[in-house]
């Protein structure tokens, strides 16, 4: 069973989509692939017009964005649900210079799962 969530201004900054057979064709896997990545937390998609869309940006050379998936469980473990991960991920937080999602992209994974954990207590 794949998850995905329904948009919510949270992803405005998102300006590229994929489709889940684009990004099948992007990673060189067949579809049925890039749907056990989504239920895996590996990748997530959301629902756009009530297609199964993915954040282009969550593909990084070639590849699904290495820190995603354990950022992922460490927001499900802190007690968020799925979509609450999600939203977080796109929204601006004070103690970062943008949002969690800006800040795993250019690499800085640890910081962004520290804030997660901390938010747990």
């Amino acid at each position: 069973m794949w998850q995905s969530c329904w948009v919510t201004d949270s992803f405005a900054s998102v300006t590229n989509w994929l489709t889940v057979p684009d990004t099948a064709e992007q990673l060189n896997i067949p579809i049925g692939r890039v749907r056990r990545l989504i239920e895996e937390h590996v990748l997530f998609s959301v629902k756009r017009d009530g297609i199964q869309m993915i954040p282009a940006e969550l593909i990084v050379d070639g590849e699904p964005l290495a820190s995603l998936r354990g950022t992922i469980v460490v927001l499900l473990d802190s007690g968020f649900d799925y979509d609450g991960a999600l939203e977080w991920l796109y929204k601006s937080d004070d103690s970062l210079p943008g949002t969690p999602m800006e800040f795993l992209l250019k690499g800085h994974k640890s910081a962004v799962r520290r804030l997660a954990m901390s938010l747990a207590f």
